[in-house]
């Protein structure tokens, strides 16, 4: 079990007498995530992991702490302690947002929640999580009091990329003029199957979902084959294209003898209305046939949402949409959660947060920061958690004018500076290129 104690920081205070307009002086404090907290970091964070990675509500960490350390800490204090660590990542979050509007492929896909409004006695308002993510990068949440098209919209923007969903109305009309809405075979799937399910021996409905089996068949192939987008796009041409004029052809059937209101009706309607964006993947080999990840990425929100019940009011949803979507980015990266809390929340909130700047005649040349200007005092720690993870070829090491060991990193036609133990930074003034 985890042990607890208590951890004194005693520092020295001196005086000069020749200089006395100085007054006392005294070493500085280390960086805190919640400054004048007598709880440590290192507790701060358990309490954010416990709820939103063990899916322990707060009141139950309370009477945990309590019954095995002995500790007495309320569900409020707690709670303080999460909302501080969602308000401090809210920026973080902004920046992961545009990180992916600026890309070229999202999946998204939405759950409803629970949140305490405050307007009636025991009932709870239906919000909703929106989860917006690229396969192989970072997620993020968006926490909407609804469920319509103001949401997707506001957040999209001029997105003019690939948009995957499962099809739901709200997702239509948004975005830029260019944007491609895809949908998800494993959805159009999903109804055929269902059908399957009432009638194992259905002539009609089993043969479709053999053919949509074949499908996925082709995209495992090409993973296993390694062969890229170019040779994924050259096999979905090769084998899912006659696959599809089969399917096609089997569902127009089939809705010919379906009953209106059956099961298998249903599925035939939603494949058919669906048909274009589901067809997509033959234009665009980075499409995945599925929207399986995003799905994949709403079950801890699910699982969580069955033990914490509800949000407690709707000024704390946007602080729990970026918990999790930083929690949600680790696992999908495959990084520790704690550790990356541990490396990039201490000192946060003295840091200033300003847009990022581009440098590109900084690209494949040595930079680093002139200690005479204190351009350290300039670092941004708002860069997306893609580039905090990924793999960079061209490094060299550098020291601050704080002490502060950095590392510099050149990517995307950016100089990136990461500051011990790992936090990625841009500069945005104060460094010299040789």
């Amino acid at each position: 079990p985890a042990k607890y104690f208590v951890l004194v920081t005693k520092r020295e205070k001196r005086a000069c007498r020749s200089c006395e307009e100085l007054g006392v002086v005294s070493a500085p404090l280390p960086p805190r995530i919640i400054e004048k907290c007598l709880a440590s970091d290192r507790i701060v964070i358990d309490t954010v992991v416990s709820k939103y990675c063990n899916h322990t509500p707060l009141h139950r960490q309370s009477v945990i702490l309590e019954r095995d350390i002995g500790l007495k800490i309320s569900r409020a204090t707690l709670d303080g302690w999460v909302l501080k660590v969602g308000e401090l990542l809210i920026p973080m979050v902004a920046a992961m947002r545009r990180e992916l509007i600026s890309g070229t492929y999202i999946q998204a896909d939405e759950t409803p929640v629970d949140v305490q409004t405050r307007e009636g006695r025991g009932k709870n308002h239906q919000a909703y999580l929106w989860q917006y993510g690229r396969p192989g990068g970072s997620v993020v949440f968006d926490f909407r009091l609804g469920r319509g098209r103001d949401g997707p919209k506001r957040f999209l923007g001029q997105f003019e990329g690939i948009l995957q969903t499962d099809g739901y109305t709200a997702y239509d009309q948004i975005g830029g003029t260019k944007m491609v809405h895809a949908a998800c075979w494993a959805h159009a799937r999903r109804q055929f199957f269902e059908a399957v399910q009432l009638n194992h021996r259905d002539p009609v409905a089993t043969p479709i979902v053999a053919r949509m089996d074949e499908l996925f068949a082709v995209d495992a192939e090409a993973r296993r084959r390694v062969v890229g987008p170019t040779g994924r796009h050259a096999l979905r041409q090769e084998r899912a294209k006659p696959l599809l004029y089969e399917i096609r052809g089997r569902i127009e059937a089939a809705q010919s003898v379906a009953l209106p209101s059956s099961a298998l009706s249903k599925a035939c309607q939603y494949a058919l209305t669906l048909w274009k964006k589901l067809t997509r993947f033959l234009e665009y080999p980075e499409l995945e046939l599925s929207n399986n990840l995003a799905e994949n990425s709403m079950r801890p929100v699910a699982l969580g949402r069955k033990n914490w019940i509800h949000i407690g009011s709707p000024q704390a949803g946007p602080k729990v949409a970026a918990i999790l979507s930083v929690v949600e980015t680790c696992r999908r990266l495959k990084h520790p959660v704690r550790d990356y809390l541990a490396a990039v929340l201490p000192g946060f909130a003295d840091l200033p947060i300003q847009p990022p700047k581009p440098y590109s005649h900084c690209v494949g040349r040595p930079a680093f920061i002139d200690p005479s200007d204190g351009g350290v005092k300039a670092i941004l720690r708002q860069q997306p958690l893609s580039l905090l993870f990924a793999d960079h070829s061209t490094s060299v090491a550098v020291s601050a004018a704080d002490g502060w060991a950095c590392l510099c990193v050149f990517h995307a036609g950016r100089t990136l500076f990461a500051r011990c133990p790992g936090v990625v930074a841009l500069v945005d003034f104060g460094f010299r290129v040789s």
